[in-house]
């Protein structure tokens, strides 16, 4: 008999046992394993059926059970002291203070932080893959380190998908439905008690309400928004259903409620309690792009006109792509976009056309009837940003179109690389042999703050417990691999009595590999099956077999990745491989955090550069796993042969993707056949695989202290929340409608400026290194002044198509009174500085005080072709 009304009933506990209704409701219990351990002793049975969540564990403890730890005093005990420790935690100065306090008030007081996913613990599941994680690690680490955050995104009734699988392998999804009563949230409430609304115009006069749900993530305060309100309409509720579902239309109301319903949830937020008002907003991909144009809006309101109040918005902006691809952007049509904005629908004091120009693809290549997230992105952000060195590069390349006439390379896109959070990733027997060796609080400390210095301590460890906590942790594994794998068997309709198989599957003291992530075509989960007989040899071999654990999710509309999952799942099913290989289906953080730990080398081998980061690998070498992969993302940065293999790669070699596949895959082989088996199943003297556990060792203390989320978010801060806090305060309203006001004058005299002339002191087909030119360059100015523009030259090496490797500028300065045709003379020494073949150019860029760069405004003046003398210079 189905209910016809639900509600949740919460446990009444006693009040010696009250502060944990405070631990169950904030977050840091995920990453903090005292907390965790105290919950398990509630009742740890119940603490396993709940699956780790506090909240669920505290509904299905009997009264009995808590009356007796309302007078078990060691439990108490425990209670008190994690009670002060999240007491001491959320109030004592962190990083952050003591940053704020040494800076004179150099950073902002407060930084919103928009993403469409967070993924914070399984038990909010709020995410779909590594854009959420890493939210969610951003979220983390920002509380450890005191940074005052306020995370925005939606709450899915829904969330993502369960993934199961059918007998033939096939991915079923199933969605689980989510009360968010039974979340660790609690609902945002006015001061009259009322449920805190953000609201919409949808066209037709419809509005789309949403209540704000908060979730507690350390210091951090999660603001959710959920449409699922009785004064909605039914589609109007259905548009926080689940996670990156529905068509277009569908898609485009979720970014508008997280994009300016989030603006209005913090106003709101702030109002109610005090937290102080962002003076920087962080964009997490596209998504939330529309945040800019609901804080324009609301200058719109003041009065304050269009340009000026997008100069405001732009310089406390940060703007993060995460796609090394086109595809992977959300586009709509344009006049779906028309159709919710203006007069009828949302932000009726912005002219549409203003709105649709912003993120138009109007630039050669682009499809000019399709409004792109990432660009207006870009155009609404002062400062932006990819996610490692090389997707910086990608992302530059790709977003070039955008700044027409400047190299890929002087694209104002910088890079962060990302991070993960050590505490949430680390498995508890690595914390504990860490603060055997050099305390608890200093282990604490290196994972959370960082600093290679506490780290050096690894080196100290000795080998035999290296190597014993590796196998204790690889047999957890092939313990959750075999619960894992059974049910999932149960489920695709196998009976018990056929699934003895299962206890043998995997062994404790065989070289163990994982292969965990999102399943699109990029990153080729079955590259590894290029040669079967091969994969097979390896898996089976005598005396140095490997074995493999695979997960991932392909999304629910791409049926070429689930294909891809059929295909590797049928290879597993082979009775001849199946105790060395295993597909688990429904990977999430629950499985990962098992999975990363208990793994000795973790692979990817994604088609390079299409990994923009690629974080799994991070979170596993925290726990001692060594990074077997292609040289993309994170990897390309940082990868050295000390502590890991990097996969070659075919760019450039191959003529097809089935040829670079062959290719690469038999790299792949050769590397475990010659290199990484050998040396895992080699003893040294002590019986113990040395170089093995000195690579280890190297991972950690070499890696541990770069790949951390607390370093992540001081270089955001420093790089990009710093600068654009302090861009944010020098334009005020009146200042940037000075800016605005020069823009535009120059962006319409620049038809006008030209560089007439170039000529340099005498020199002949060579130079002597070290000499000066003396450069002198005759310039058109219109109607602009020598203070609206800076003249350069460029210079540098030259290749043989002339381009000019990484060029230096060098500042020429206006000489004498303009020509009676309104020409500048501009002169300047141009130090020939680098042997062999220079060159130099010149060119003409607007300049002012208050734009981050030369290139913001895209505007740039050179020589015609073959202007001038010297257009390159042998050197010797």
């Amino acid at each position: 008999m189905k209910a016809i009304r639900r509600f949740t009933v919460r446990p009444a506990l006693p009040d010696p046992l009250s502060p944990l209704a405070e631990l169950a409701r904030n977050l840091r219990w995920s990453w903090h394993t005292p907390t965790r351990e105290l919950f398990e002793a509630v009742d740890p049975e119940l603490w396993a059926a709940s699956g780790g969540d506090p909240v669920r564990l505290l509904g299905s403890v009997p009264p009995a059970r808590l009356a007796r730890l309302a007078h078990d005093e060691p439990f108490l005990r425990r209670l008190a002291e994690a009670s002060d420790g999240l007491r001491e935690y959320l109030t004592g100065d962190r990083w952050y203070q003591q940053q704020a306090a040494d800076r004179g008030g150099e950073l902002p007081r407060g930084v919103g932080y928009f993403s469409p996913e967070f993924g914070i613990t399984a038990a909010l599941p709020q995410y779909s893959g590594g854009l959420g994680i890493l939210a969610g690690d951003h979220l983390k680490a920002a509380s450890d380190l005191g940074v005052p955050l306020i995370g925005v995104g939606l709450l899915y009734r829904h969330g993502y998908f369960h993934q199961s699988l059918s007998r033939d392998g096939w991915q079923q999804e199933t969605y689980p439905v989510l009360d968010p009563n039974e979340l660790p949230l609690t609902l945002l409430r006015e001061a009259d008690g009322r449920p805190c609304q953000v609201a919409i115009a949808l066209p037709g006069g419809r509005s789309l309400r949403a209540h704000v749900w908060q979730a507690c993530v350390g210091r951090v305060p999660l603001l959710m928004l959920d449409s699922d309100v009785e004064e909605n309409d039914p589609g109007a509720r259905e548009v926080t259903d689940r996670l990156y579902g529905g068509g277009s239309e569908h898609r485009l109301l979720q970014e508008m409620l997280l994009g300016i319903g989030g603006v209005r949830a913090i106003r709101a937020y702030c109002r109610l309690t005090g937290h102080a008002e962002p003076e920087v907003f962080h964009t997490n991909e596209g998504h939330a792009g529309f945040l800019g144009l609901e804080r324009i809006h609301e200058l719109a309101e003041q009065g304050v006109e269009f340009d000026t109040s997008l100069e405001a918005v732009r310089a406390g902006t940060v703007f993060t792509t995460h796609t090394p691809v086109p595809a992977g952007i959300d586009r709509f049509d344009r006049e779906l976009v028309a159709r919710h904005f203006g007069p009828d629908a949302e932000l009726p004091r912005i002219d549409v056309e203003r709105i649709l120009r912003l993120g138009m693809e109007t630039y050669p290549g682009g499809e000019p009837n399709l409004f792109n997230m990432a660009v207006m992105g870009l155009r609404l952000g002062r400062c932006a940003n990819g996610v490692s060195t090389l997707h910086g590069k990608v992302s530059r390349e790709m977003f070039a179109g955008l700044w027409p006439g400047f190299d890929a390379d002087e694209v104002p896109i910088s890079s962060v690389t990302n991070g993960v959070h050590a505490p949430t990733w680390v498995a508890p027997e690595v914390f504990r042999l860490g603060a055997r060796q050099i305390g608890a609080q200093r282990t604490e400390d290196a994972l959370s703050v960082g600093g290679s210095e506490r780290w050096d301590a690894v080196a100290e460890i000795q080998d035999a417990d290296i190597w014993a906590l590796r196998r204790e942790l690889r047999g957890q594994l092939v313990t959750e691999v075999r619960r894992r794998l059974y049910a999932s068997w149960r489920g695709r309709g196998a009976a018990s009595a056929e699934l003895g198989w299962i206890d043998d599957v995997l062994d404790p003291d065989v070289l163990t590999i994982g292969f965990a992530r999102r399943v699109p075509s990029y990153k080729r989960l079955t590259l590894m099956l290029r040669d079967r007989d091969r994969l097979m040899d390896l898996l089976t071999h005598e005396e140095r077999p490997i074995q493999i654990v695979v997960a991932g999710k392909a999304h629910p509309a791409d049926d070429g990745g689930k294909r891809l999952i059929q295909e590797l799942v049928r290879f597993t099913d082979d009775p001849r491989v199946r105790h060395r290989v295993v597909f688990l289906p429904d990977y999430g953080m629950a499985m990962a955090q098992k999975l990363y730990p208990g793994c000795d080398v973790w692979l990817n081998n994604p088609l390079r550069p299409l990994e923009a980061c690629g974080t799994s690998g991070m979170k596993a070498a925290l726990n001692g796993c060594l990074n077997l992969s292609v040289l993309d993302g994170w990897w390309d940065e940082w990868f050295e042969p000390d502590f890991g293999w990097a996969i070659p790669t075919a760019d450039g070699s191959a003529t097809d993707d089935d040829r670079r596949d062959d290719l690469e895959a038999a790299a792949l082989y050769d590397l475990l056949e010659r290199r990484i088996t050998p040396r895992f199943y080699e003893q040294g003297p002590g019986g113990l695989p040395d170089r093995w556990i000195e690579m280890v060792r190297r991972t950690l203390t070499r890696l541990g202290p770069k790949v951390l989320a607390g370093r992540m978010v001081r270089d955001y801060v420093e790089a990009l929340y710093v600068p654009a806090a302090r861009a944010h305060r020098a334009l005020d309203v009146a200042a940037a409608g000075e800016l605005a006001s020069w823009k535009a004058r120059v962006r319409g005299a620049w038809p006008r400026v030209a560089v007439d002339h170039v000529e340099a002191s005498a020199f002949g087909a060579t130079a002597e290194l070290g000499s000066t030119l003396a450069l002198r360059v005759r310039v058109r100015l219109g109607e602009l002044t020598p203070d609206d523009v800076e003249v350069q030259a460029i210079a540098g090496r030259v290749d043989p198509q002339d381009h000019i490797a990484d060029p230096a500028s060098v500042p020429l300065k206006p000489v004498g009174a303009p020509t009676p045709e309104g020409s500048r003379l501009y002169e300047g020494p141009l130090t020939l500085d680098h042997a062999g073949p220079f060159g130099y150019t010149v060119r003409v860029l607007p300049s002012h005080r208050l734009l981050a760069s030369g290139a913001e405004l895209g505007l740039v003046a050179v020589p015609a072709e073959g202007m001038g003398e010297g257009a390159g210079v042998l050197m010797r």
